[in-house]
């Protein structure tokens, strides 16, 4: 009788570390798309930026084009944003695009204002924005006009967005994020909410 092999499984600590890497190879690649062309960038830049070869991010990812198909996705990104009540979601939304300006140094949301740079590609990343980030919020509002309130919304953040993050505003990067949200949340619910 013999023996029936099995093929080896990768340990949970190896899957945690693959997941980790590919986490590294996107965020490298989402901080060079928010400020280079899309035709800019090479493999090379974004694996020196991950602290990984351009081999690995073949053998995650494919190619160039698949890789930033992946990042020109706002679908995670979405759904961290959106991740609180309707009644809460103004405060939330903010504390988000801060905490993502203060802890990764860029806000995902704002590679949209960057899709002009990227020709054909800037065009999936506008659709992709209006289907994964805007129209979604939309669906979520109740009463007249949500198309144009989520658009309002999405506008003000990323407003709040650039400020922080692009043009660095001195007293609003001197303010604290609790501050910050207590002022700017009722904003952006008055929108949320008719």
């Amino acid at each position: 009788m013999s023996a029936v092999s099995t093929p080896p499984t990768a340990s949970p600590s190896a899957r945690r570390d693959a997941e980790a890497t590919k986490a590294a190879i996107l965020r490298s690649a989402r901080y060079l798309l928010a400020r280079h062309a899309h035709a800019d960038i090479t493999l090379k830049a974004v694996a020196e930026r991950a602290g990984v070869s351009p081999p690995l991010i073949l053998k995650y990812f494919g190619n160039k084009d698949a890789l930033f198909a992946r990042v020109m996705s706002f679908e995670t990104d979405a759904e961290a944003l959106l991740d609180a009540p309707l009644e809460e979601l103004g405060r939330h939304m903010v504390r988000h695009v801060l905490e993502s300006q203060r802890e990764r140094g860029a806000d995902p949301l704002l590679r949209i204002a960057f899709a002009p740079l990227h020709g054909e590609q800037g065009d999936i990343l506008r659709a992709n924005f209006r289907a994964q980030v805007t129209e979604r919020l939309a669906e979520r509002l109740t009463g007249p006009d949500a198309g144009l309130r989520a658009e309002l919304v999405v506008g003000t953040l990323l407003g709040l967005g650039v400020m922080y993050g692009i043009a660095r505003g001195p007293h609003l990067r001197a303010s604290t994020l609790g501050t910050i949200v207590e002022r700017y949340a009722p904003v952006v619910q008055a929108q949320l909410t008719p």
